[in-house]
């Protein structure tokens, strides 16, 4: 029998830890994407420079999960599949972006439950996503 870890009360931004967790999270993600072979379709989507969106990613998520509102206080509403349309997105790089986020995650220590819910949230968005049948 496995034991559930009981979430704490509040938000996942609260269960995670709060904004310095998340920014390691997505530090980690973008690094991964740099060094694993793996991920190579999905680090060739992002261009040369990912320092912008590092910050994005880090201020979106920080409000997606219930913290500070930084990314819609400074870029309006987020319209995720208009704003990745220009990206050729299919089942390779959202499989990828899904795997790299969930190494991730265990990485940094995202508790295993909140890890589970996120990655049930993330493959929804990240299906959505997609501009590509294959």
């Amino acid at each position: 029998m496995q034991i559930q870890e009981k979430p704490p009360a509040g938000t996942p931004f609260d269960w995670i830890g709060g904004e310095e967790k998340i920014k390691a999270m997505v530090e980690r993600f973008y690094d991964l994407m740099d060094l694993e072979p793996g991920y190579a379709a999905l680090r060739a989507a992002h261009g040369s420079d990912l320092g912008n969106a590092r910050q994005r990613l880090s201020m979106f998520l920080t409000g997606w999960m219930g913290g500070p509102q930084h990314y819609t206080e400074q870029f309006g509403h987020p319209r995720l599949r208009l704003r990745h349309m220009p990206f050729s997105i299919g089942i390779k790089e959202r499989d990828q972006w899904l795997a790299c986020m969930d190494q991730a995650m265990g990485e940094t220590g995202v508790p295993e439950d909140l890890r589970k819910r996120l990655k049930e949230s993330f493959f929804q968005t990240a299906d959505w996503m997609r501009n590509l049948n294959g």
